[in-house]
């Protein structure tokens, strides 16, 4: 019979210890080689990096990197491939301390920045533009946004959140000083999250707007993570065809959105949320509205004219329909969307006209992930509380919209669609004013 023999245990041992080595040396190349095809860094605009022209020309991405704009814009499949291979990358973006210092030389900023060589129309400089921009966070995307939409003839009112860091503040500070057209809000809040303060924000910039010695047309509200799908020029044509008719969402309530303004609100901090502070509903009922107005509910976000801004400005209504809304859930939801419909208003929506949707409005274009297949196609890019941050292969989507702003874009999220609508936005106004001055 044949007998089976045992390896003695030090041969055991040294079998094992070289398995073990063997399995470790395997682990690392597969991480570094994962490192190497999945973590390599993806700089969004390298030309943006501090330090003299040398140092920047030594900031790029390799040619590997390389997009083509109009492929995106077309769909076609491997330049779309390329772009979803990016996003897999370390995107790295100006923080904001690189954007304090890149705007503490204005000259040199501006110049990096070409905005001497924007074109604009006979049209456009006769048809100012106001805009409140609320931010909080990520200068960068401010900057890139206010880049965007700049344009010498409009006016730009910036209110920044009181509890923002130090060096957003600076920043954000130090970009307004480089424009004679551009400036803080005189007042200036803390603003909470669905709060009256974020509403109030709003209004400090409106009010400073309405004192500008810029005689604009129309206002029109923005967040830092908002960009215009339309160029100045495309935009001053949008606005023309309003004839002084304001521009926003206003529809009849739901049952549940009218808890937000039928309770009594306080705000508390919420272990649930992911803010820190917010209102809560209690189980007291609030008094009716005030001027017996009808309510109405919508977007924070507005294109309104500017005799509609100076109408309610110097109305009573305005003011006591504020405080009643002090104690509501996200007051900016149903303030403007209501006093458009008030009768006698400026460019007001009548109370019997129907109702005017996120889709109508052609104020913004936000992707809600339970409409998306049956109302608009699927977000590419990815979602954050039931909201799309669009990807690149919703360019082509985003342009042929016909709304004239979108929301919500990402370049830590996808860079390829911010520097390919960027791209689209040059090259249409160009087109236009060419077109426009033969």
């Amino acid at each position: 019979m044949k007998r089976w023999r045992c390896l003695p245990l030090n041969t055991l041992k040294k079998k094992f210890t070289l398995f073990v080595l063997a399995a470790s040396v395997i682990c690392i190349l597969l991480v570094k080689y994962d490192i190497f095809t999945r973590t390599s860094i993806y700089i969004v605009e390298p030309k943006l990096f501090s330090g003299s022209v040398e140092q920047r020309e030594l900031v790029t991405n390799p040619p590997s990197t390389n997009i083509n704009c109009t492929q995106i814009y077309e769909q076609e499949p491997s330049e779309i491939g390329k772009s979803l291979e990016l996003r897999r990358k370390v995107i790295y973006d100006l923080k904001d301390e690189d954007v304090a210092s890149l705007t503490k030389n204005c000259d040199a900023y501006k110049k990096l920045r070409n905005y001497d060589s924007k074109p604009i129309s006979f049209d456009e400089k006769n048809f100012p533009i106001a805009y409140s921009i609320v931010v909080h966070k990520e200068a960068i995307n401010v900057e890139r946004l206010l880049h965007t939409i700049y344009n010498p003839v409009n006016v730009y009112c910036i209110h920044y959140d009181k509890k923002s860091s130090l060096a957003f503040k600076n920043a954000i500070t130090n970009l307004a000083s480089c424009f004679p057209n551009v400036f803080i809000a005189s007042k200036l809040e803390t603003v909470t999250y669905a709060h009256i303060s974020r509403l109030q924000a709003d209004l400090n910039c409106l009010s400073d707007l309405l004192n500008s010695t810029i005689k604009w047309n129309y206002v029109i509200n923005l967040c830092g993570q908002d960009m215009p799908l339309k160029s100045n020029f495309e935009l001053v044509s949008e606005l023309k065809k309003l004839n002084s008719r304001n521009m926003l969402e206003s529809s009849r309530p739901s049952e549940l959105k009218k808890e937000r303004y039928t309770y009594h609100h306080e705000v508390k901090k919420l272990s649930y949320s992911g803010y820190m502070k917010m209102p809560e509903k209690t189980d007291t009922i609030k008094d009716p509205p005030p001027w017996n107005i009808e309510m109405f509910v919508g977007s924070a976000y507005f294109v309104l004219s500017r005799p509609f801004i100076s109408y309610i400005f110097d109305s009573r209504f305005l003011k006591d329909f504020l405080t009643w809304s002090e104690d509501t859930y996200s007051p900016d939801e149903h303030f403007w969307a209501t006093l458009v419909r008030v009768p006698g208003v400026p460019g007001e929506i009548a109370r019997s006209s129907e109702d005017v949707n996120d889709l109508q409005s052609k104020t913004r274009l936000v992707k809600w992930n339970y409409l998306e297949e049956s109302l608009y196609p699927p977000c590419t890019g990815i979602h954050i509380r039931s909201v799309c941050i669009y990807g690149a292969a919703e360019l082509r989507w985003l342009l042929r919209s016909g709304h004239w702003f979108g929301n919500k874009f990402d370049p830590k999220v996808d860079p390829v669609l911010i520097k390919c609508l960027i791209e689209k936005l040059v090259e249409q106004q160009a087109e236009w004013t060419y077109f426009a001055s033969r």
